[in-house]
Order: structure tokens, then sequence, then C-alpha cells
């Protein structure tokens, strides 16, 4: 059974031969860069430029030989392109460190802080000194949502999440599907193709989080008709992307982080009435499209959601947040694991991984498999993105602990 086989096994809920693990292979489930480079010095890897195809985030792409080490059975879409030195340009991390960002952003010095240029020449995030992040400071639609939603798409491209990574901003549809089908050639990984498709999140990007949470429960109707302006741009971009990709990719990647650490943004019914309509059009022209599972990255306590997310067609959710309210691992597959699988959980990221020691992360971590391995419907992947004060040795204990109960040695 290769890596493609092993997930794709566990998508549809019977175990596979050994537990699947993804690193790296979606936003959620990578390494800051800091972090990657101790990563790579403890493990004593060759020195390599440390490429950050994520500014936001500082997320780093991770080697093959680091895939290798860890047995990692996923690759993100992305990975197929700008494998040229001339896709990437030179900067410093905030502790001071050399890597490589794509050569496309803007990013400029502004006294002791950087700033983030979009293609029209507006500055849509600011990385403050002494941060490890960019920050949103551009909200289009913060004032109000406007009656003439024509210039949506443009609006969108003033929001620091719609600045690309890797394979940029200039590849059109022959170049996307020649470079899928490449990578597939190249790998016997499971493909992520990572679409966004997000709703909830376009709103608050667009709005401002309080502003976008107020316009649903003050003005329903304009929130309704910003929504379906989003999902029209979305399908038409599924229905753009997916036929030339789709041949090559295994699961399309939506998101919206729907969560908090105490429960849900909104109420199961307002979720009803909002978003679930609409999640379910997104995702069934996903599947009509193409032979792909649809996963949804959604962070925080979502449990009261679930029922309605499987109904309306979801596949997989990530990153499983188990230290959030009705999110224990053990309740959540004995209720929903025969329908959803759980793409994450296997690593509490919030409290143990950061500031536990190599053999509490590793019994941690052999318990979170014991629950939601049993039957499939579960990949391995920590709760969210490796943070960059993560010491390297509890990263090793969390992957090695994956190893030994898969039955092989580290």
């Amino acid at each position: 059974m290769n890596s493609r086989q092993r997930v794709l096994q566990s998508l549809g809920h019977v175990a596979p031969d050994r537990v699947p693990i993804d690193f790296g292979g979606h936003r959620s489930s990578g390494i800051m860069a800091i972090a990657y480079r101790r990563l790579r010095e403890h493990l004593g890897l060759p020195r390599r430029p440390i490429r950050v195809y994520d500014l936001i985030q500082q997320l780093a792409i991770i080697d093959d030989d680091v895939l290798e080490r860890f047995g990692v059975d996923t690759i993100e879409l992305g990975r197929g392109f700008c494998g040229e030195a001339r896709h990437w340009k030179d900067w410093r991390l905030p502790d001071g460190s050399e890597c490589l960002i794509p050569i496309w952003l803007d990013v400029r010095r502004e006294g002791d802080d950087w700033l983030l240029y979009n293609a029209e020449g507006r500055a849509v995030a600011v990385q403050k000194a002494g941060s490890l992040y960019f920050e949103q400071i551009l909200w289009p639609f913060l004032g109000v949502v406007p009656d003439d939603l024509s210039g949506l798409r443009d609006a969108m491209g003033d929001v620091m999440w719609a600045q690309p990574g890797p394979p940029g901003p200039e590849v059109d549809l022959a170049a996307l599907g020649a470079g899928a089908r490449a990578l597939r050639q190249a790998t016997g990984r499971a493909i992520v193709f990572l679409f966004g498709g997000n709703l909830m999140e376009w709103g608050q990007f667009l709005c401002r989080n309080d502003m976008f949470l107020m316009l649903l429960a003050d003005d329903p109707s304009r929130a309704h008709r910003l929504l379906d302006r989003l999902v029209e741009i979305h399908i038409g971009r599924l229905e753009r992307v997916l036929p030339v990709v789709g041949p090559w990719v295994d699961i399309v990647l939506f998101g919206d982080d729907l969560g908090m650490q105490s429960g849900p943004q909104v109420s199961p019914a307002m979720y009803r009435e909002f978003f679930k309509p609409r999640h379910r059009a997104m995702w069934r022209r996903a599947k009509e499209l193409a032979g792909v599972k649809v996963m949804l990255h959604c962070c925080g306590g979502v449990r009261p959601l679930l029922d309605d997310l499987i109904d309306a067609g979801l596949d997989a959710i990530n990153p499983v947040q188990i230290s959030c309210a009705g999110m224990e691992a053990a309740g959540l597959k004995r209720d929903f694991g025969d329908r959803l699988c759980f793409w994450g959980g296997g690593c509490d990221t919030q409290r143990i991984l950061g500031g536990g020691s190599p053999e509490g992360v590793r019994r941690h971590v052999l318990g979170q498999l014991e629950i939601l391995s049993a039957g499939g419907g579960f990949v391995f992947q920590q709760v969210h993105n490796i943070m960059a004060n993560v010491p390297p040795e509890n990263i090793v204990a969390m992957f090695d602990a994956v190893a030994e109960f898969n039955g092989r040695g580290p």
C-alpha cells in the first residue's frame, strides 16, 4: 500500500496498513520557518535554504528528506511549482536568520516594521517589530457592505490572505494542469489541493470579524447578498480549475474557521441559515467536477455543527482542535467517526507539544492514536501548525510516537 492508497482508504473508513501521516500537506499542518531550521539542525540534515511559502504565517516548505524521515503520506499541490531559484528572493526571519520568500511578494521595511503590499500597491498587512506573523490592516468593507457587489473580486484582492503562494500569480490553467500532472507522476503521496472557498472567513476578512458577525445578526438580507456573490465567485473558480487539476489531486481543501475555544462562533440555526446551503452547493459541485474528497479546515469547538457539516457533504475535517469545548477525541470518534474523517487531533499544540517533555508528548500521541485510528477515518497531524518556539526534540518525539504505534522503529 503506497501513501496515496493509505490516505484514501482511511478517508473511506477502512483501516489501512498503518496510520497515514500529514505534515505540511496544507497550511495548518505545517511548521514555522524558525522551528523548521532548528528541526533540520537537530536531525543533522544538510543545510538548505529555508523557503517560506506562506509569508503571513511564515510557514516553511518541508523538504523531501524530512518528509521521508517522518514517513509523511501527503503533499500539497503547490509543491509541484516554483522549484527553481528564480522563483525566490532573500529575506530574514524575525530571529534574524536567512530565508527565501516568493519573488512576487512585495514586502518593504518601514522603520522597525515590515509591510506587505498587494499588486495594486496598497499595504494590506504588517509585521510589527518583535512579531512572528503578519497581521491584517485593510478591511475593504469595514464601513459598509456596498449594495453593488460587482467590485467584490477586486475588493478581495485587498485582503492579506489573497496574496498568493506557490504556484504564484501568473500560472495559467494549462501550466497549472501540467504541473499537477507532473507532481502526480513524481509522487506516491496523496495530493491536497488548497482551494479555499471560505464564507464566514471571507465575510470577516472583508468586514472585520466583529462587523461581519453584527451584519449576520442585524442585516441578514445584506449578509445573504454578500454570501451569494462569494459562492458565485468560488464556484466559478472551481469550474475553471478542477477540470484541469482534478484528475491528479485527491482532496480539495476548503476553509472556514467556524469555532472558538468555547464553541461555535454562530449558533447551529445561524449556520443552517447562512452557511450550510452554500457549503453544500460548493462541495457538491467539487465532487461533480472531479473524483475528490472534500475536507474543511475549521478551527475551534465546532462539535454542535458537525452533523450539519456531514449532511452538507463533508468528508474530512481538520485540525480537530481537541483542547476546545466538546472536542474530546473519544466523544468525537464515538459519535461521528463512522461518518467523518478526523484529519488531525493527533497532538495538542496548545498545551503539550510546545510545553511538554518528549516523553510526555510520546504518551499523549500514543493515547490519541489509540482513540482515533480504530477502523480508519483518521489521518495523523498535530493540531494546527508547529509554532516557532516548539523544541525540535518534541517534534521528533511526536512523529516517532506515530512510527512506534505503526509498529516500525523511528
